[in-house]
């Protein structure tokens, strides 16, 4: 669906046109257009491919979607994949957008997603100075308000992770710490994979031989790259927090069932005592005086109950029971 086509000169919106105008637009000097589709059809982008003379292999990329953050370079226009990451009642959804950038023009996809770029748009027509290094500022643009997106959702994480170390030494709490530290731990994981590729891509455009469309922006992107690195570093502290986090749990379910078995095994010798009593005076021989003895069954029950209480006294001590 198309969301906005605008035509752009010397840092100035010219006019919003439609796509059947974008080839005379195309061929006015220092004018670019930008266009911007959500969850484009194939006739729309076969549209979009015939009106820019995109390359097919992009194109296909595009219509088919879930590919790994990238930035690819085809002859003197770029196709680049980002990751749209936002949180939904505390689970992950992962849309995508596909941008198309050439020296005179920019198309942006977005797919499975409900966040807009309107505020990028109006961002780059607040500031027309900017706006003049045409379709790379543009692209920059777009990168930065994906990664930004990026850093309330890192925050999120983190608030869990700290809500879930807070309940690590609560008795009971050990089994359903364990399925949120490894939910906590997929989500860190899929954020990872929407950061650490897009960091290698935004390098190649901070440093080295940087695409022509982007040469006028290339200390924008820089920017763009420290970003993802702290991102990137905030969620390998993260996996090794969480991978700390499972181990303590995983001790603290073994000392809690230490504590299980050290009471079973007091009150399993209390009553094995008990038992080794009354199985003696229960054997019945002839010769044993106590069978005929008037306080013989007292005697019997006080002894155990005497040496149970001992043997109960001294587990209490030692912290069995």
């Amino acid at each position: 669906m198309l969301i906005n086509c605008v035509a752009y000169r010397e840092g100035k919106k010219l006019a919003d046109i439609s796509i059947a105008e974008i080839s005379d637009y195309l061929v006015l000097p220092g004018c670019f257009v930008w266009v911007a589709l959500r969850d484009a059809t194939r006739e729309e982008l076969e549209e979009m491919r015939q009106e820019f003379h995109l390359h097919e292999l992009a194109v296909e990329d595009a219509l088919h979607g879930h590919q790994r953050p990238k930035v690819e370079e085809y002859d003197d226009s770029l196709f680049a994949v980002m990751q749209l990451i936002e949180m939904q009642d505390g689970e992950l959804n992962c849309g995508e957008v596909d941008v198309f950038v050439g020296h005179n023009y920019v198309l942006s996809v977005r797919n499975r997603s409900s966040h807009d770029f309107l505020g990028v748009r109006g961002r780059c027509e607040r500031e027309p100075h900017r706006l003049k290094d045409g379709a790379g500022f543009v692209f920059y643009a777009l990168m930065d308000a994906v990664v930004d997106r990026y850093f309330p959702v890192l925050s999120e994480l983190e608030a869990e992770l700290e809500t879930v170390e807070e309940q690590i030494f609560a008795k009971g709490a050990a089994r359903s710490n364990i399925e949120r530290l490894y939910q906590l731990k997929r989500k860190v994981t899929e954020l990872r994979h929407a950061v650490s590729p897009l960091m290698e891509a935004a390098g190649k455009l901070a440093g080295g031989r940087v695409p022509e469309v982007c040469a006028s922006s290339q200390h924008y992107f820089r920017d763009v790259y420290d970003h993802l690195v702290r991102i990137n570093a905030a969620l390998d502290a993260c996996r090794d927090t969480i991978g700390t986090a499972m181990q303590v749990n995983l001790s603290m379910v073994t000392i809690e069932e230490n504590e299980v078995n050290k009471k079973l095994a007091a009150w399993a010798g209390i009553f094995a005592v008990a038992t080794a009593f009354a199985g003696i005076w229960g054997m019945n021989f002839k010769a044993m005086p106590e069978l005929d003895w008037e306080f013989g069954y007292p005697m019997a029950l006080g002894v155990i109950a005497m040496t149970c209480g001992y043997l109960y006294y001294r587990f209490k001590r030692a912290k069995w029971l």
